[in-house]
């Protein structure tokens, strides 16, 4: 497809690699960063790669790709970075057709990777106990869903995690991956480490050290095995003044501590 499509999701890139999404309807919006425009009178003429002007903005017009999605979608919780979702979704073996179980839906920066590579078999179930991170991440989710995700797979639940047991065993009563991203996970563990199948794994994401201390040993005293605890640091690399390419200025990459186990039997 090198044309964008009525109601299709699109992005939008300016010179200062800043990326906007925007919804090909056939009205006049505002966005701030570009401005007032109708989206499809605007864009619907353009294939992707040609350059527009709005205003006296220049644009590159781009598919909503995943890395398109992540950069311009709505925060009000702090995402799961691409870097750490990579590794959970590698760790904990999830695919097409898998079933998961997250619990912190935040802004839905790893609900949307999740998405992108389930099955139409997979299952998907978030639980928030915020109403407001969870008004933001479902929109951005329906934003990923437009964009070319698997619908129907995914229920969401507000509340609190060991108050949703009963319904989410409703829906599923066995899972192949749980991701906990809460602001306490000893209770959390406890309350869905029997939904795991055998061989299905637990990951806990932990900003800071007493929680994935507290993650690792609710986990052992549940009979599940360690199998990863760490973090992924990430340095940034780009062009020098004189020539040549070295690591730029700016801290190290550590968003938090991930901690996987698994359920043996």
């Amino acid at each position: 497809m090198n044309e964008p499509k009525n109601e299709e999701i699109i992005a939008l890139r300016d010179v200062s690699k800043n990326t906007f999404l925007v919804e090909l309807k056939n009205e006049t919006i505002k966005i701030k960063g570009i401005g007032v425009f109708n989206p499809l009178e605007t864009i619907k003429n353009n294939q992707f790669g040609e350059k527009i002007l709005i205003g006296t903005k220049e644009f590159v017009v781009l598919p909503a790709s995943l890395p398109e999605r992540q950069i311009g979608m709505k925060r009000r919780a702090q995402i799961i970075q691409p870097k750490d979702a990579g590794l959970l979704i590698t760790k904990l073996g999830i695919g097409s057709n898998s079933k998961v179980l997250e619990a912190g839906l935040g802004s839905g920066g790893l609900s949307i990777q999740i998405q992108n590579i389930l099955g139409l078999e997979g299952k998907h179930i978030t639980v928030e106990p915020r109403a407001e991170h969870s008004e933001v991440g479902l929109k951005n989710m329906e934003f990923g869903l437009k964009a070319g995700c698997t619908p129907g797979n995914h229920i969401h639940f507000d509340g609190f995690l060991e108050e949703k047991i009963g319904e989410i065993t409703e829906v599923c009563n066995e899972f192949d991956a749980i991701i906990l991203d809460l602001p306490e996970h000893a209770k959390a563990i406890s309350s869905v480490s029997n939904l795991l199948r055998p061989g299905g794994r637990i990951a806990c994401y932990c900003p800071v050290t007493s929680q994935i201390e507290d993650s690792w040993d609710t986990c052992e005293e549940l009979g599940l095995e360690i199998e990863w605890a760490g973090e992924l640091i990430e340095r940034k690399w780009g062009r020098a003044m004189k020539g040549g390419i070295r690591p730029v200025n700016g801290p190290f990459g550590h968003t938090a501590f991930l901690l996987i186990a698994i359920k043996l039997n």
